[in-house]
Formats: structure tokens, sequence, C-alpha cells
């Protein structure tokens, strides 16, 4: 979870009697049977399943259309030759193939995640951005060799219609597997007994085969560098259609090229997410990591194709600063967090205010953590803005991320507040006392 702790006791194995059961700081708490449902229960489960695949679509066709208005209706429907192609899956699956490949090279680092309940640690290959480098290397090759890697543009609804066919069936094949492992083994909140809940929500926490973790090469690899390579597509169909790409477009790829290669530069980090931590491998991630991710945060490229906008020189160095200060905030509060998780020893941190907490943890209330209690989601939130600030503001499409992004962290940080004060009871109230607001300074 994002909640910022450090953990200065081991932890212990799970207590597997049937009727308490206690967390690996050695507190009781139900079976999991009993857990809290998340993301609207069994009607969340049914309904997001549905929804967000046809939005992925509705906003790739909307992008593309004239008005680009989120209000038409009836929206645009695509023919079924507009939403498949024989390529697509080829390119899909070649992509995914390459990055395992690239997985398993033994390239970087391998790194230990944090205790799990039965007292073991998984290690994990630290190389993603090795990936992220040697991609890069193929896709020059490929446009030396002329590829038209503008084409991506044409084969957008097509890829990401077998992207969301795909996580359907990758998530099936998760949810079956996973009643063949040990109960250690499977999320805390995704074992209901209720199946589309669990279905949607992950029942293993960290499915593997050998030791290819799915989960971690789902969320930093295939769709996280593929994020890229379609922004890179949708600027070689701005320089097949107009001669060059415009300003606003290389603003686009390099603010998110930015990002992508900052997260993978800082692959490690991820292991204390709550991604990788507390959430179950299901459809909700799956799909998040293979379709909602590549297709819907480059949102702004695709619109760029078809609605080229004019930025002046000022213009354009504003929203660079804005980009700037959030990255910054970003990456120094993200740095601290980590740090203090990882060595709460290190001289970069060991001066931090602390409060100490009746599980042996202790809660950080100073430095970037004691401006708000999510610093990270505020530096998130300013790059989000400055991505979209190129495309202007005729449409709301391009601000569809940012406004998204903004429910996601909210909801988010509301889940991590949850489950911080059933850990912490009183210290995380001393711990809201001290940090008052929550994302934005002096506003929530």
């Amino acid at each position: 979870m994002d909640a910022l702790e450090n953990n200065t006791v081991p932890s212990t194995p799970l207590n597997r009697r049937p009727i308490m059961k206690r967390n690996s700081q050695g507190l009781k708490q139900r079976p999991s049977h009993d857990t809290e449902r998340e993301f609207g229960g069994t009607l969340g489960a049914l309904c997001i399943p549905i929804l967000l695949p046809l939005t992925v679509m509705f906003l790739i066709c909307v992008s593309r259309s004239p008005e680009a208005s989120l209000l038409q209706w009836p929206p645009a429907l695509p023919s079924t030759d507009q939403l498949w192609d024989p390529l697509a899956p080829v390119l899909l699956l070649g992509w995914i193939s390459l990055h395992a490949l690239l997985y398993v090279l033994p390239l970087g680092k391998v790194s230990e995640g944090l205790v799990l309940r039965n007292g073991t640690r998984l290690k994990y290959p630290i190389n993603g951005f090795h990936s992220l480098c040697i991609s890069g290397v193929l896709l020059m090759l490929l446009l030396g060799l002329g590829a038209p890697l503008g084409s991506l543009f044409e084969l957008l609804l097509p890829l990401a219609a077998c992207a969301i066919a795909g996580s359907y069936l990758f998530s099936l094949y998760l949810y079956i597997r996973s009643f063949w492992v040990p109960s250690h083994a499977l999320a805390l909140g995704g074992n209901t007994g209720n199946p589309l809940y669990d279905f949607f929500i992950g029942r293993e926490l960290n499915p593997r085969i050998g030791n290819f973790d799915l989960k971690y090469f789902c969320e930093l690899r295939p769709g996280l560098i593929g994020w890229v390579v379609i922004n890179l597509g949708m600027l070689m169909k701005e320089v097949e259609l107009r001669g060059s790409p415009s300003l606003a477009m290389i603003l686009v790829n390099s603010f998110q090229l930015l990002y992508v290669a900052d997260a993978l530069w800082n692959e490690e980090a991820v292991l204390t997410t709550m991604d990788i931590v507390h959430d179950g491998f299901g459809f909700m991630l799956v799909f998040g990591d293979l379709a909602w991710v590549p297709f819907t945060y480059g949102m702004q490229a695709a619109f760029l194709v078809v609605h080229p906008q004019a930025l002046s020189s000022l213009g354009a160095a504003a929203i660079i600063a804005l980009n700037g200060v959030g990255y910054y905030v970003f990456r120094k509060s993200n740095s601290q967090k980590n740090q203090f998780r990882r060595d709460p020893t290190h001289p970069s941190v060991a001066r931090l205010e602390t409060i100490a907490t009746a599980t042996g943890k202790r809660l950080l209330v100073s430095g970037w953590w004691g401006l708000v209690r999510h610093p990270n989601y505020l530096g998130d939130l300013l790059m989000a803005l400055a991505w979209s600030l190129p495309c202007g503001f005729s449409h709301l499409l391009p601000y569809f991320y940012v406004i998204y992004f903004a429910v996601l962290l909210i909801h988010r940080e509301d889940r991590d507040e949850r489950q911080c004060r059933a850990k912490y009871g009183l210290a995380w109230d001393t711990y809201c006392q001290r940090v008052p607001y929550r994302i934005f300074p002096y506003v929530y």
C-alpha cells in the first residue's frame, strides 16, 4: 500500500487457524471470505469488466472523429472491418513475446520483494529499463529500414480489441489456476468465494510460472513500453500527413516517454506498491496493464493526429515548466518513500520525524510526507495536466486522462486510508492530525 511506513521488526508467518487469522504484524483479522469488498463489490465486478473495455473502444473512435465530442450521441460505432485486422494479434503476441524474452535475460540485478505471509521473499529481475532501451534500438532499426510505424494509427482499434480479448482470456487462466495454489499464496481481498468478484479482483497474489512472475511482468513491461511505441506511431503518422511533427506532439511524446523511463529506471520501487503487495492479479490489473494503459494514457497523441494544435513558444515553456514541477515533486517524494522503507538509517531519511505504531512500524511525518499524505499523487496530477495542455482547450477528450486519473488517485487514497486506519489505529489518527491534507495542500 502507499502509506509511508517502515517495518522495524521481522514479519511472522500467517497463522492458519480456520476461525481467526493473524496478519504479518501479528494482529487479528477475519477470514478472507469476510474481507470488505472494494470497487462496488459484486455489482462493480459485473459492470467494470464490461464498461471499461467499451470505454477504451469509444475513446479511440471519438479521438479520430472530426467532432471529437465525448457527448456525441449516438456515438460513432466502428464496423466489423475496423475492429479486426489479422496483423493485430500477430503484433500483439510478438510484442509480448519479445518482452518475455527480455524479462528472462540476465540483465541488471535481482532484487527481493517484501516479506510474504509465509515468511519468504520473492526475487525479481530489475531490467525493465534495459527492455525499454533495447525496444528503442529495435524501433530505430525498423524505422531505418522503412517500417511504416505510422500504420499503428489505423491499427489502434484492432490492437485494442485484441488486447481486451486477451485480457479476458488471461484473467480466466489466472482465476482457474488459483485453485491449485496454497492458501498463503492467495490475496487476502480476492478469496471471497464470489466467482465474479474474485475473477475481477484476483485470487492469487503473485502468480508465477517457475520464476517468471506474471503480475510483475505485466505491471511495467508490455503495456507501459507499448504506450510509448503507440505514441511514436502517432508522431510518425503526423509526419506522414504534414511533413513534420508538431510542437504539441513532440511535447506529449517527450513528457510521456520521461514518465515511462522514470518508472522503469526506478523499477525496484514497484515492489513496495499496493499493486504488488496487496492486490491479487485478476481482471482489474490485467486489463489495466495490457489494455487500459497503452490505449487510453496516450489519448492526447491520437487526438493530435486528427486535430492538430498550434502552440506558441511561451505556452510550450509554461507547459514544460508545469511538467517539470510535477515530475520533481513526484520523483523526490517517491524516492524518499522508497529509501525510508528499505533503509531508514540512510543519511537522506535518518533525520526525518516519524510516529511509532503498535505494529512495530513507523510512519514518516516530515519531509515531503509532512506536506500532504500523498505528495507523489500531487506530482502525478500536475504531470497529467501538462500532458493535456498541448491539445488546447477546444475539446474535452484530451483531458479525459487527467479527470480519470484524479478520480483514480482519490479512490486509491481512500482505499489506503481505510486500510491504514484499520492497521495502525490511534497512530494513524495522530498521523492524520499532523498531516491533515491528503493530496492537495489546503484543498483536499
